[in-house]
């Protein structure tokens, strides 16, 4: 099998001599049981180098599951990873079989690898030295012969210096390192890409294909797309759908890409911009409401400390000031029309109660979220990019907040 056929059977595009380099790394590990690290940025297709890993071994025949590791919640992802004992804890109504345990014999493709916690890291090194494991609650030792592919999106040798990440685990994942290169450094293969992204869409929607004039093809290949291929296809489809006039200008095409500051603006904005809004203001708004909530959770906190049970206020003798001030200037940013937020100086005077703020906040980030979720069709891992927090994050938000679809 050539690489070209690999590329065909897996609907790979692309004549760069970076992404051959890569596939021709995946097809020569593939028959081996050794483990394999997939690093690139996020986007950029990691997740079909473990498919072409697993076709291609002697495990093909076996299970193959991918297990998104930043979407488990970090109470539960010891038993979702290796399985429970019934009663082990509460909600474990009956006994409950592991990935690593269903897997068995085929290969396992643990997706942002870096967001395990360090618990979790120990027990996948064990599987990964001795392809031994425990349930949660059990005491017995289980045996398991599996293929393990994983894959990040993150510095791994800086996460070890910070201490999140254990530096043998790395060393043992990374027995074969393949690094996916991001679209910029594909430059040849963009105008394939859109052209099929192009074409796919037309088939999909029952509409004309789009085409680019030239001034728009140039524009197309230089722009840096920091979301890679993901990008790419999400700026096709919107084109694809929204533009009356098939043939696209380079001016048409630059309302649909970030502004120069380089920050990705979501769609429904863009025309507020092109008016006259302040971009940058909007793009600091999610990180305006998260800094908030987590002070005031914070300040909360001392309070109760401070005065014991009952109301939580801010009484003149506590360690506070008459005043806390989280800005030197006072913005207001509007996230849609009718709706503000300002970020003006704020004070706490003698007796104001912080739960009603931080209950109007909750309101609010809980909005923000929903939102975010809704305009990425339900795609929690690019809603947690653009609201600037980790997929495990937004996971627990939608928990907290019962947030539907």
């Amino acid at each position: 099998m050539t690489i070209q056929d690999i590329k065909n059977r897996f609907g790979i595009i692309g004549t760069s001599l970076q992404l051959d380099h890569s596939i021709n790394i995946a097809f020569q590990v593939a028959p081996t049981d050794l483990s394999v690290l997939i690093t690139g940025e996020s986007g950029t297709g990691k997740e079909i180098f473990p498919q072409i890993i697993h076709f291609l071994s002697s495990r093909k025949h076996g299970p193959n599951i991918a297990v998104n590791c930043g979407a488990i919640p970090e109470g539960t992802i010891d038993s979702e990873l290796f399985g429970h004992e019934k009663g082990s804890f509460t909600g474990a109504h009956e006994a409950r079989k592991g990935y690593f345990e269903v897997v068995n014999g085929g290969t396992i493709f643990l997706d942002e690898v870096a967001e395990l916690p360090l618990t979790t890291q120990v027990r996948l090194l064990r599987v990964l030295e001795t392809g031994e494991f425990i349930r949660v609650g059990s005491s017995k030792v289980q045996k398991t012969d599996v293929r393990v592919v994983a894959a990040s999106n993150v510095n791994i040798p800086e996460a070890i210096e910070r201490g999140r990440f254990r530096e043998d685990l790395y060393y043992r994942l990374n027995t074969v390192p393949i690094h996916v290169p991001p679209l910029r450094d594909r430059k040849e293969d963009v105008f394939l890409l859109f052209r099929k992204f192009a074409a796919d869409f037309a088939d999909k929607y029952k509409m004309p294909v789009i085409h680019l004039q030239p001034e728009a093809q140039r524009l197309l290949v230089d722009y840096r797309w920091p979301g890679n291929v993901r990008q790419l296809k999400n700026v096709t489809e919107q084109l694809s759908i929204l533009e009356q006039k098939k043939e696209i200008t380079a001016d048409v095409l630059m309302k649909y890409l970030p502004q120069e500051n380089g920050k990705t603006l979501p769609m429904v904005l863009r025309d507020e911009v092109k008016s006259g809004g302040d971009f940058s203001e909007r793009e600091l708004l999610y990180k305006v409401l998260f800094d908030m909530k987590k002070d005031l959770t914070e300040m909360k906190k001392v309070v109760a400390t401070l005065m014991g049970n009952g109301p939580v206020r801010v009484q003149e003798q506590d360690a506070f000031e008459h005043e806390i001030y989280r800005a030197d200037e006072p913005q207001i940013i509007e996230t849609q029309p009718g709706v503000t937020l300002s970020t003006k100086p704020y004070k706490i005077e003698a007796h104001e109660e912080v739960e009603d703020e931080s209950l109007s906040l909750s309101d609010k980030e809980k909005e923000m979220i929903r939102k975010a979720i809704e305009r990425h069709k339900g795609k929690r891992k690019e809603a947690a990019k653009e609201l600037g927090i980790s997929e495990r994050t937004l996971y627990r938000k939608i928990n907290e907040y019962q947030i539907k679809g």
